[in-house]
C-alpha cells in the first residue's frame, strides 16, 4: 500500500506529464498521416493533371493559331520588330472583304499588338502558287481619314502608308495615299471605306507622271463611332480604322519561274523585314510604325513552355514521308526547391500509396494543310516525391515549433504559471470587493506581485491603473470644492447689488421688477453648486398656468433684437410652465437665432395649439445646421464655432434652453429647413387658465 499511497500523491503530475507527452506524440503522429494523405492527393492529381494538360496542348496545337506555331519557327529570344512575315495556314487571303481578312487574321492569331489598339500581321500564304505577295492586315486609330484627290502630283496631302520589305539584298519602298472611289465619296455614319493606291517611294515629293504600282492593292475601313463615346458627333474625334494590304515581292514571283520547284516556305523567311508606317497629312510624326517599342508577339510554341510542371517534356515532331523528324523540345522550369532534409525524402518514399510511381507518357497527332505533327508528351510522377519533399522540409519547421511550444509550456507550467495564475486571481478578487468600500485603494498593494515577465507586467500595470484613479479622484475632489467657491464668491457679490435693485423697483408695475426677479432666480440656481450644468439640472420649477400667447408677444417686444415677428393669436393659450425659466428659453433662443441669422431677415415666432398642446417655432434666415451637428448643439459647453469663447459664447444657452423644457414636461428640437433653422418647442396645454 505505501508505494500505491506514494503514487496516489503524484497523481496530478503524472497526469499532467503524460497529458504534455500524449500531445506531443499526436503532433508527430498528425504530420506523417498528412504527409501520407498528401502524396497520395498529390500523385492522384498530377495524373488528372498530366492529361488534362496535354488535352490543353493539343486543343491549341488543332487552333489556327496553333498551327501558325506549328508552321513557324520558333521565336526567340530577340526583339519583336522589325517583323518577319509568318506563313499562315491559309492558301490565299481576300484582301477586299474586311469580313473574310478580319477572320482570317483573328482565327490565325498572326496578329503582334501595339500601344493604342495599334495591330498588325504580316504574312504568307501556305500555297507557293499564290502570286509571291506578302499580305499585311491591322488596325490604327486616327482622326477622319483625308484622302488623297486623284491627279494631285503630291501625296503628302492625305492619310498614307509608307511601307518597306527587306530580303535578300533588295528593299521595296511604297507610299500609298488614302483614295475614295467616287461612288463613296460621301461620308456615311457608319463609317468610310477606301483605298490605298501603291507608288514607289521617291525621295522627292513630286509624283507627276508616276503610275501606280500594278499588283499593289490595299483598302481601309474606318469606323464611324468615336473610340471616346462623349464625341461621337465630332469629324475630328479618334475612330478605329482596319487596313489590308497585298505587297508584290518579285523575288518570290521570279522564283516560280525557275527551273526547280520553289521551297515553301522560303527556308530564308526568318531573315524577311517588313516595316509599316502610317502617316498623317503633312509631315507630323507616324501614327502607326510597326517598328515602335512595346510589341507584344503572337503565340509560339515556346508560350507552351508555361503549361509544362518540372520534369515534364513536349517534343513536336513533323511527319514527313513516315520519316518523323524533331521540330521543337520543351521542358518544365525547375523550381528553385530548397535541399531536402534526407530523412524527410526517405519518410516520404516509404509511404504507401495505391500508384506505383513510374514514368508517364502521352501521344497525339495534329494534322496540318502543310503536314502531320505528333506531340509527345512525358511526364514523371516520381518529381511529386521532390516537391513534397521540399514541403515537408518546410512544415517540418512548423512541427518542430509546435513540439518546442509545447515543450517550453510545460516548463512555464511546471515552474509556477498555474500558482502565480491563482495568486492573481485572488488578489483580484480582493481588489473587485475593496473597490465598493470606503477608502480601500488606499490598502490595496500589489508590490510583492511586481516583476519583468507577463504577469508582472500585468501586476505592474495594474497597480499604475490604480495610482491614476487615485490622483485623477483627488484632483476632481480639488476642482469641485474650487469651483464650489468660486460660485459661492460670485453669487454672494452678485446678490447683494440685486437686492438693492429690487428695493429700488420692487413695485410690480415697474418694468425692471420682472428682469430683477429673472436675475435673483438665476443666481439662487447657480448659488451653492458645484458648477452650472449641475445647478441647472438640480434646479426646481414653479409650473403653473401661463398664457403663452401674451408671453410670446411680450419676448418679441422685449427682445432687444431688430425684427422680431411674433405670429401668436390674442385669445390665451394656457400651458404649464414657469414664467421666468419659458422666458430664459426663449431669449437664448432668439440670441442664438440672431447670432447665425442673414442681416436683413427677420426672426419669426409662430404659436401653433391642439387640444392637448402648444407648439413655439422660433425660424430664422441662414446657413443651415451640419447634420452631425444637430444632436450636439443642446449638450453643454458645445458651440458650433471653435472661437465662440472667446467671444462670449460658451455653449450654455441651448443647454439651459433643453434642461428648463424637460423640466416643465416640454421638449426642443432643432431642424433644417429649406431657407433656415427652426427650433420648435412644445409644451403641454392647461384648459381655463389652470382653472380644471
Amino acid at each position: 500500500m505505501k508505494p500505491l499511497a506514494w503514487l496516489a500523491s503524484f497523481r496530478l503530475r503524472i497526469l499532467f506529464r503524460t497529458s504534455f507527452l500524449l500531445l506531443a506524440l499526436a503532433v508527430v503522429a498528425m504530420a506523417v498521416a498528412v504527409l501520407q494523405e498528401e502524396k497520395q492527393r498529390s500523385y492522384d492529381n498530377y495524373q488528372a493533371s498530366f492529361a488534362k494538360t496535354k488535352e490543353q496542348i493539343v486543343a491549341r496545337l488543332r487552333h489556327p493559331a496553333g498551327q501558325l506555331a506549328l508552321l513557324n519557327p520558333p521565336r526567340g529570344e530577340g526583339p519583336v520588330t522589325p517583323l518577319r512575315p509568318v506563313m499562315l495556314p491559309f492558301s490565299a487571303i481576300d484582301f477586299d472583304d474586311q469580313g473574310k481578312v478580319r477572320h482570317a487574321v483573328e482565327m490565325a492569331g498572326c496578329l503582334v499588338q501595339y500601344k493604342n489598339y495599334g495591330s498588325l500581321c504580316v504574312a504568307i500564304a501556305n500555297n507557293p502558287w499564290a502570286g509571291g505577295f506578302i499580305y499585311a492586315a491591322g488596325t490604327f486609330v486616327s482622326s477622319t481619314l483625308l484622302p488623297h484627290r486623284i491627279g494631285n502630283e503630291f501625296l503628302d496631302g492625305a492619310h498614307r502608308l509608307r511601307v518597306v520589305v527587306s530580303l535578300r539584298g533588295e528593299t521595296y519602298r511604297w507610299v500609298a495615299p488614302f483614295e475614295v472611289p467616287s461612288r463613296d465619296e460621301r461620308r456615311r455614319a457608319s463609317g468610310m471605306r477606301g483605298r490605298f493606291t501603291g507608288y514607289v517611294e521617291l525621295d522627292d515629293r513630286d509624283y507627276t507622271g508616276e503610275m501606280p504600282v500594278k499588283e499593289f492593292r490595299g483598302w481601309v475601313w474606318q469606323s464611324g463611332r468615336c473610340l471616346d463615346a462623349t464625341k461621337e458627333s465630332d469629324e475630328d474625334c479618334e475612330k478605329k480604322s482596319f487596313f489590308s494590304l497585298r505587297l508584290p515581292i518579285d523575288a518570290l514571283r521570279d522564283a516560280l519561274f525557275q527551273p526547280e520547284k520553289p521551297q515553301w516556305p522560303p527556308p530564308d523567311l526568318d531573315q524577311f523585314q517588313v516595316q509599316v508606317e502610317v502617316l498623317p497629312p503633312g509631315d507630323g510624326p507616324a501614327l502607326f510604325d510597326s517598328n515602335a517599342d512595346g510589341a507584344v508577339p503572337p503565340f509560339s510554341l515556346n508560350d507552351l513552355t508555361g503549361l509544362l510542371l518540372p520534369g515534364e517534356t513536349l517534343t513536336i515532331q513533323k511527319v514527313d514521308r513516315g520519316e518523323p523528324t524533331n521540330l521543337v523540345q520543351l521542358h518544365g522550369k525547375d523550381e528553385v526547391l530548397e535541399e531536402p532534409s534526407p530523412l524527410l525524402t526517405r519518410l516520404i518514399r516509404k509511404l504507401p500509396v495505391e500508384r506505383y510511381d513510374a514514368p508517364v507518357e502521352l501521344a497525339d497527332e495534329v494534322v496540318t494543310p502543310m503536314g502531320s505533327y505528333r506531340i509527345l508528351f512525358h511526364g514523371d510522377a516520381r518529381s511529386v516525391n521532390k516537391i513534397l519533399s521540399a514541403v515537408a522540409s518546410r512544415v517540418s519547421w512548423f512541427v518542430g515549433a509546435m513540439l518546442l511550444a509545447i515543450a517550453l509550456a510545460w516548463l512555464v507550467i511546471e515552474t509556477g504559471v498555474v500558482r502565480r495564475i491563482s495568486r492573481l486571481t485572488r488578489r483580484s478578487s480582493a481588489l473587485s470587493r475593496s473597490v465598493k468600500g470606503v477608502g480601500g485603494l488606499q490598502r490595496f498593494d500589489l508590490a510583492d506581485l511586481r516583476g519583468s515577465d507577463e504577469l508582472g507586467i500585468l501586476a505592474n500595470c495594474l497597480n499604475d491603473l490604480l495610482r491614476r484613479v487615485k490622483e485623477d479622484a483627488e484632483r476632481e475632489r480639488i476642482r469641485a470644492e474650487q469651483e464650489r467657491d468660486m460660485w459661492h464668491a460670485v453669487g454672494h457679490e452678485i446678490m447683494s447689488p440685486l437686492q438693492s435693485l429690487l428695493v429700488l423697483h420692487g413695485h410690480a408695475d415697474d418694468p425692471s421688477y420682472r428682469y430683477i426677479n429673472r436675475m435673483q432666480q438665476a443666481v439662487r440656481v447657480l448659488y451653492g453648486n458645484a458648477s452650472p450644468s449641475e445647478a441647472f439640472q438640480s434646479s426646481a420649477l414653479q409650473v403653473q398656468a401661463i398664457d403663452i400667447a401674451k408671453l410670446l408677444r411680450n419676448v418679441a417686444d422685449n427682445a432687444g433684437f431688430v425684427d422680431v415677428r411674433c405670429a401668436a393669436a390674442y385669445q390665451p393659450v394656457w400651458v404649464r410652465a414657469d414664467e421666468f425659466p419659458l422666458e430664459d428659453v426663449f431669449s437664448h433662443i432668439l440670441k442664438n437665432a440672431d447670432r447665425y441669422r442673414q442681416p436683413g431677415t427677420p426672426i419669426t415666432l409662430t404659436l401653433e395649439s391642439t387640444e392637448t398642446t402648444a407648439t413655439v417655432i422660433i425660424h430664422n434666415v441662414g446657413q443651415p445646421i451640419a447634420e452631425d451637428f444637430l444632436d450636439k448643439i443642446f449638450e453643454y459647453g458645445v458651440s458650433e464655432h471653435a472661437e465662440a469663447g472667446a467671444n462670449g459664447n460658451r455653449g450654455q444657452g441651448l443647454f439651459v434652453a433643453k434642461t428648463y423644457m424637460a423640466k416643465m414636461g416640454g421638449t426642443i428640437t432643432v431642424r433644417n429647413v429649406e431657407d433656415g433653422v427652426s427650433f420648435v418647442l412644445t409644451l403641454q396645454r392647461m384648459r381655463g387658465g389652470g382653472a380644471q
